[in-house]
C-alpha cells in the first residue's frame, strides 16, 4: 500500500511513519516543519509543504496514487488554545479543510483521523464511551469535534470513509528506542517528570490534591504511542476492507493518578524526584478513562504496552538520549 502521512514528523505521527515502513507500505511524509522534527523522519519521502496550501497538495495528489491520507498535523496545548484560538480553528480545522477538499478533488476515499478525548469535555460519567455527550470544554476540543463533523458531511456527499481515533493520554516511546516525545515546551505529564529525574528541570508540579480520588491526585488513562499507531494501521485495514465511517476511543480503560506515575518514575529511574504541589487547574476533572470496547470489538485492537511500568520505562528509555538532535541527527 502507499500512504501519506500528514504530520509525520511529529510525535505520534513519526512513530506511525516507522510502523508502516517496517510492515514494507510506501510512505510519503507531509510535514511543514511548525513543530515537527527532521531527525524523527526514519524513512520514507518528505514532501514539505503546508496542508492550508491547496495547489500544493493538488501537485502531491497528482504525483502520487495513495490508498490513503493518515493526518496527525494538529496544534495540541490545551492553554494556547484558548489565549490564540484563531491559530488553532485556523489549522486544526480550516487547514483539515483544505486537505479534504483536495483528498476529494483526487477522489482518494479512506482518512484516518487523529482525534482526541477533548471532544467530551468534563465526563458525564467513566469510563467513557463513544456515545458521550460531545462538550469540549476549549478551543482545541471543539476544532477536533468540528472536524469529526464535517468528516460525517464528507461521507455522505462524497463517499469519503473516516475512521475518528479519539486519544485519552498519549505517553511512552518506541520500544526501540529511536523516537519519542520531543514537544516544544513540554506539557505532556510523563515527559515532564522525566525531565525532573533527569536534572532537566528542577521539580514537578501537582495541580492538586485534593480530589475525590484514592489518593487525591488527578487520574487519567495512559496509552503507549506504539498501541497507538497499532489501532491506526487497524483502522485503514478496516476502512479498506469497505468499513464504514467510525469513532473510536484509544485507551487502556483504566487510569493511573499524577501520583502513582511520580512513584513508577522514581522506580523505573532509580532517581528522587523533587515535587512542588500547587491548587487545582480549572478544568480538571477528577477521572478521564477510556471505554475502547468498540475499538477491541470492530478493529481487533488490543493494548501491548498497558502497563504504566512500560509506559515509563520506554519514556525514560528515550529522555536519556537526550540532546536527541544531537544524536539522531
Amino acid at each position: 500500500m502507499k500512504f501519506l502521512v500528514v504530520g509525520g514528523a511529529g510525535y505520534i505521527g513519526s512513530h506511525m511513519v516507522k510502523h508502516l515502513l517496517d510492515a514494507n507500505h510506501q510512505v510519503v511524509v507531509a510535514d511543514n516543519f511548525s513543530t515537527g522534527h527532521r531527525a524523527a523522519l526514519l524513512g520514507g519521502l518528505l514532501e514539505e509543504l503546508d496542508i492550508a496550501d491547496a495547489a500544493a497538495l493538488d501537485a502531491l495528489f497528482a504525483a502520487h496514487r495513495f490508498d490513503a491520507v493518515f493526518h496527525f498535523a494538529s496544534f495540541i496545548q490545551v492553554g494556547e488554545s484558548v489565549s490564540e484560538p484563531a491559530k488553532y480553528y485556523a489549522n486544526n480545522f480550516c487547514a483539515t479543510l483544505t486537505l479534504l477538499q483536495a483528498m476529494v478533488r483526487a477522489q482518494i476515499k479512506h482518512f484516518i483521523f487523529s482525534s482526541t478525548a477533548a471532544v467530551y469535555g468534563d465526563p458525564v460519567y467513566v469510563p467513557i464511551d463513544e456515545e458521550h455527550p460531545k462538550a469540549a470544554i476549549n478551543p482545541y476540543g471543539r476544532s477536533k469535534w468540528m472536524v469529526e463533523q464535517m468528516l460525517e458531511d464528507f461521507d455522505r456527499a462524497y463517499g469519503l470513509k473516516s475512521v475518528c481515533l479519539r486519544y485519552f493520554n498519549a505517553a511512552g516511546a518506541d520500544p526501540e528506542g529511536l523516537l519519542g516525545e520531543r514537544h516544544e515546551p513540554e506539557t505532556h505529564l510523563i515527559p515532564l517528570i522525566l525531565q525532573a529525574a533527569a536534572g532537566r528541570r528542577p521539580a514537578i508540579t501537582v495541580f492538586g490534591r485534593d480530589y475525590d480520588t484514592p489518593d487525591g491526585t488527578c487520574i487519567r488513562d495512559y496509552i503507549h504511542v506504539a498501541d497507538l499507531v497499532q489501532a491506526h494501521a487497524l483502522a485503514v485495514d478496516y476502512l479498506l476492507a469497505g468499513g464504514e465511517s467510525n469513532a473510536f476511543n484509544l485507551g487502556n480503560g483504566q487510569g493511573f493518578s499524577v501520583q502513582e506515575v511520580i512513584d513508577t518514575a522514581c522506580r523505573v529511574t532509580g532517581r528522587a524526584i523533587a515535587v512542588n504541589d500547587a491548587p487545582r487547574r480549572a478544568g480538571d476533572p477528577p477521572r478521564l478513562v477510556a471505554d475502547a470496547s468498540r475499538a477491541s470489538t470492530l478493529l481487533g485492537w488490543q493494548p501491548r504496552f498497558a502497563s504504566i511500568e512500560q509506559i515509563v520505562m520506554h519514556a525514560w528509555a528515550w529522555e536519556q538520549r537526550y540532546p536527541w538532535t544531537d544524536k539522531l541527527s
